[in-house]
Order: C-alpha cells, then sequence, then structure tokens
C-alpha cells in the first residue's frame, strides 16, 4: 500500500485526530494497541497523534485551554477535553460562509461528487435556519454548458476544433487542439490543451471560445507535454518567453506584486530594475504604455522602438490645436462681459 504524502497526509491524520477525542472520552482507560487497531493504525502513529493532540486547544493556550490526557502504562484516558465535546456552533458569519462557499462550489461545472456537496449545503442551510434564506445569489463567470461540452471533450480523448479570440492580439483564429482537462482558475474556466497551431500546451479561457466542434479523430497530447499538477494561475512564465527588463519607480512598484518576476534589482536612485515574462511584446507594449512615467522599457531593443513610436503618435496627436466650437446660438459671450459677471 502507498503511503500518503503532503496534503493527503494532513488531511487523513486530521481526521484521525477528529475521531480520536470522542472515542477516547466514550473509553477512558482503554489500551493503547486496542485503541490503534480500532482506529485502523499503528501503536507508533497513535503515539504521535497523542502528542500533537496534547498541545491543542482553545485560543489562550494556555494550560487550561488545552487538552489533557493521563497515562497509566500503556493505557491513555482524557482528563479534559477543551470543549471538543460540544456540539459545534456557529456564528451568523461563519453560518452564511459557509452557506455561500459551498454553493459556489456546487455551481462547478463538471464537479465530482456533487451529491455530497449538495446534502453537507442541505445540512448547514438547515442548521442556519433564517440565515439560509439571505439574498446572497452565487454565480461562476462563464458559460457553464460549454465548460461542461469542454470537459466532456476531455474526458472522450477527441480532438476539438475551436474558433478562439486572443485578448492579448486582439484577433480570433481557428486552431485544433487536444484537449488535456478543464480547470477553474480565479472564478474563470480554463481549458487547458496541446495547441497544435503553436506545437505547445496553451490555456484558453472558455468565455472567449466562440465555436466548438468536436472532432472525430482521438486528441494525441505528445508524450512530453505530460500532465503536471493542476495550474493556480492562469499565466505561467516559462523559459521559451520574451524577458522584459522595466525601470520602475515608486508608482509602479505594484506591478511585481501582480505578476510574476524573474529577478528585481534595486538601484542607487532607488529604482527597481524588473525582469519579466510576458507571452508577446504587443501585450508589454500596451502594458507599459498604460503605466505611463512610472516605467522605462530598457530592454529588448524592439520593444524599446515600439513604445517609444507608440508614444510619438500619442504626442503628434496634440501638436495640432483643435479649432474651437461653434457658439451655440444665444449663448455667446462678450470680451467685456465675462461669464459670470453682472
Amino acid at each position: 500500500m502507498t503511503k500518503p504524502t503532503g496534503s493527503r497526509a494532513s488531511a487523513d491524520r486530521l481526521a484521525r485526530l477528529l475521531n480520536l477525542v470522542p472515542y477516547l472520552l466514550a473509553r477512558p482507560g482503554v489500551e493503547i494497541a486496542q485503541a490503534a487497531a480500532d482506529l485502523g493504525t499503528t501503536d507508533r502513529q497513535l503515539r504521535e497523534d497523542l502528542e500533537l493532540l496534547w498541545v491543542c486547544g482553545l485560543p489562550g493556550y494556555g494550560p487550561g485551554d488545552l487538552i489533557d490526557m493521563a497515562f497509566d502504562g500503556d493505557r491513555v484516558t482524557i482528563t479534559y477535553d477543551a470543549g471538543i465535546d460540544r456540539p459545534l456552533r456557529l456564528t451568523p458569519d461563519e453560518a452564511l460562509a459557509l452557506v455561500v462557499a459551498l454553493r459556489m462550489l456546487a455551481e462547478t461545472p463538471g464537479l465530482a461528487g456533487r451529491d455530497a456537496v449538495e446534502r453537507a449545503l442541505a445540512k448547514i442551510e438547515d442548521a442556519a435556519g433564517e440565515l439560509a434564506g439571505a439574498p446572497v445569489a452565487v454565480r461562476l463567470v462563464g458559460d457553464p454548458e460549454r465548460l461542461d461540452r469542454l470537459r466532456t471533450a476531455a474526458q472522450s480523448g477527441r480532438a476539438v476544433r475551436i474558433t478562439y479570440y486572443t485578448a492579448t492580439r486582439d484577433e480570433t483564429t481557428e486552431r485544433t487542439v487536444d484537449p488535456i482537462r478543464v480547470l477553474m482558475i480565479g472564478g474563470r474556466g480554463y481549458l487547458e490543451a496541446w495547441c497544435r497551431r503553436a506545437d505547445a500546451v496553451r490555456l484558453f479561457r472558455a468565455d472567449r471560445i466562440d465555436a466548438l466542434v468536436e472532432l472525430d479523430e482521438p486528441a494525441a497530447v505528445p508524450p512530453q507535454a505530460g500532465r503536471g499538477e493542476p495550474r493556480e494561475t492562469a499565466f505561467q512564465p516559462t523559459a521559451d518567453l520574451p524577458a522584459v527588463t522595466l525601470r520602475v519607480g515608486r508608482g509602479g512598484r505594484w506591478i511585481t506584486e501582480y505578476y510574476p518576476c524573474d529577478r528585481v534589482e534595486v538601484e542607487p536612485t532607488g529604482d527597481w530594475l524588473v525582469t519579466l515574462r510576458v507571452t508577446d511584446l504587443a501585450w508589454a507594449r500596451r502594458f507599459v504604455l498604460s503605466l505611463g512615467a512610472d516605467v522605462t522599457v530598457t530592454a529588448p531593443a524592439e520593444l524599446v522602438a515600439q513604445v517609444h513610436a507608440c508614444a510619438a503618435q500619442a504626442l503628434a496627436a496634440y501638436a495640432a490645436p483643435v479649432a474651437a466650437a461653434d457658439p451655440v446660438p444665444g449663448q455667446e459671450t462678450s470680451a467685456a462681459a465675462p461669464v459670470g459677471t453682472g
């Protein structure tokens, strides 16, 4: 049997600890070997769990707040349970937060175990009473029907032809992709797939897929594409993407908190020299222009030239004076009588 690791192991241990206290309360003086057998674990693991349980308790975490136990040889008895034997009482805010979270989870397209979520939601709503009727509507961004179609295509192992709008280049293209999986990132649905046009794995936002046709041919995801851990962010910089270096003033430092950066260096002047990866230089040009005087491009030279040209065009638009509009009849003003004087 494979030993669980990471978050799975932590979840298993939490479940054991939650079961351990009521078990010991119902069986004072139980032998550790008997308890381990009943709980489906080993003596060693149970002793480690008891050591952890000993430092758990109520906020304050002083001697009178922590769970306490008494040992008599190989027998253990809970002498203070820190209130864990009492039923959980949710505050109104806690109950409403749980209701909203479960409703959002239930709305996730293609969710596995939806019945369990709905049963849990029904129990929380029943316990919450009138709070369950609070005017809170939960709706995920995107088209649930389209997400279901994408998920079905990914599960069926067929290639898909999509018409996709690329916002960074403001263009619509048709491409054949081999679906890998459907992801929910930041409340939006994405199709992760091998794009035959780009010859690489790409992430397609579901609400930007204008048309979708499932093909008869099977999906052919190359072995090098792999199937790693699900993404936590929509954009993941890689070494093959263009690198952009910016000199950032105080007012633009926030970009280092919102965009993944390869390097941030502090210059003697106090400015930051920031290097980050971008999907393409067209997006980088618009991004830099939107930041105004707080950011200056230092590399690559191609982007420096593009930003310079766009800035020059913008300045030229203001070079010629705008002709004054003809006055509206009845609203003429006299030079001798400025507006607002009697």
